[in-house]
């Protein structure tokens, strides 16, 4: 596999989706860990027992959800700017940048052709991840139910992928594409 160069609208477009990719793995494990409602209500619920104060199972939830909503509010505006790279990504390739790799191309190796069907499937489920994402913030209420329960799978291939990414980075770093994580920062190797 030959070794490639990297350019500026790829370094930025890249990093700008890890980063935000990063933040919204965050508050999904905020939300499901620490700032889990149920978590945050027993805090609650145990604190005011304390002060021989009680509130019902219902008003701790509903207390738990306003305590976290400024943190969920911030995975709903990261979603939005993902929206707009992820439009952006799609859009480059019509004006020369960061074309999509065919993995139907003639001569690929098997590699370069699983490769290829990764970041595909990747795409994809990125697409559903803000679909969904945006009928449950925008649509109708009927909906974001049904909604939801997809957009919640979205943290098993997002983890998959980023392991499978990651082993590869360095994989590749380490045999055939010495350099690859240089080019990625920088956009040129480095010269010995």
């Amino acid at each position: 596999m030959k070794s490639r160069n990297y350019s500026a609208i790829y370094r930025i477009m890249h990093w700008s989706i890890a980063f935000c990719m990063t933040l919204m793995l965050i508050t999904i494990f905020l939300r499901m860990t620490w700032m889990n409602k149920n978590n945050v209500a027993l805090i609650m619920q145990d604190y005011l027992s304390t002060t021989n104060q009680s509130l019902s199972q219902d008003q701790l939830i509903l207390l738990a959800k306003k305590i976290r909503k400024p943190m969920w509010d911030w995975h709903v505006y990261i979603g939005y700017a993902l929206v707009g790279l992820y439009s952006i990504r799609l859009a480059l390739p019509f004006f020369g940048h960061m074309k999509f790799s065919n993995p139907f191309t003639k001569g690929l190796v098997f590699k370069e052709k699983i490769q290829c069907w990764t970041y595909l499937v990747f795409y994809a489920c990125v697409a559903i991840s803000l679909i969904t994402g945006l009928i449950i913030v925008l649509g109708p209420e009927n909906s974001k139910k049904s909604m939801e329960d997809i957009h919640d799978l979205s943290i098993y291939y997002l983890l998959t992928f980023i392991v499978i990414h990651l082993a590869t980075i360095f994989f590749s770093e380490f045999t055939n594409q010495q350099g690859l994580i240089s080019r990625i920062i920088s956009g040129s190797q480095k010269k010995n």
